[in-house]
């Protein structure tokens, strides 16, 4: 799947935004941005090799969390149609932004919630939760991420998640989803877990392996069981 950092993206520019113009998977995008908004003149390369993983169902029920412009919600939205996507964050101007980014994009019946993480959402039952987390700082969004998506999942749906870091996520992902699968991608590495069970997994972490997949044109600690939302 062709989605890598070498993806070709136009930024113009105006004294009020950043229009960004680009091509993934096929689909014109053009993200309205802002100079405090993440990776605001493209889409980062985090979040191609992130997406580059996810196949999308028409019958998927997706969150994107930490959703800044929208890239990875309104991606979504385009290929399984938009009133089955959430998209959350917990910044006020990034949900301005994304909200102007799904009318722009063809996709309005998605929902963009002011939220810090799921405070504010009543949603469950999701399918897929997609993130792309801040991972220069301390751990405790991650975490909260981690935890509190494991409950709004349904069994079987799948937690995505893309850092630059491995072995706290490994470890923290195997002790509440009890498995995760590991790839590594441009220098990102790409966690998917799997919500097998309601309550969180009671089991000693054991290395994951690390995937490497070839670019192909076209293409310890014991946890009590779930608290709170």
């Amino acid at each position: 799947m062709e989605m890598f950092c070498s993806l070709k993206q136009c930024t113009l520019y105006s004294e009020v935004n950043i229009v960004l113009k680009t091509v993934v998977r096929g689909i014109e995008l053009t993200f309205e941005t802002a100079n405090d908004l993440f990776s605001p003149r493209s889409i980062d390369c985090g979040t191609l090799a992130l997406l580059s993983t996810i196949e999308f169902d028409e019958l998927d029920k997706v969150c994107d969390l930490g959703c800044g412009y929208g890239a990875i919600g309104i991606i979504a939205a385009k290929i399984m149609g938009s009133e089955n996507v959430l998209m959350i964050d917990n910044n006020s101007l990034a949900v301005e932004v994304a909200r102007k980014n799904v009318v722009l994009n063809g996709v309005p019946n998605i929902e963009v919630v002011l939220s810090n993480g799921f405070s504010n959402i009543q949603e469950k039952d999701f399918s897929k939760i997609i993130t792309h987390p801040p991972y220069h700082v301390d751990f405790a969004v991650p975490k909260a991420f981690i935890e509190k998506g494991f409950n709004r999942l349904k069994i079987n749906g799948a937690f995505y998640m893309v850092t630059k870091r491995k072995t706290w996520y490994e470890k923290k992902l195997t002790a509440i989803f009890g498995n995760v699968e590991i790839s590594m991608i441009d220098g990102y590495y790409i966690f998917k877990a799997i919500k097998r069970h309601e309550n969180y997994a009671k089991v000693n972490h054991k290395k994951a392996k690390v995937k490497t997949p070839s670019r192909k044109k076209g293409g310890g600690a014991k946890y009590a069981s779930r608290n709170g939302d």
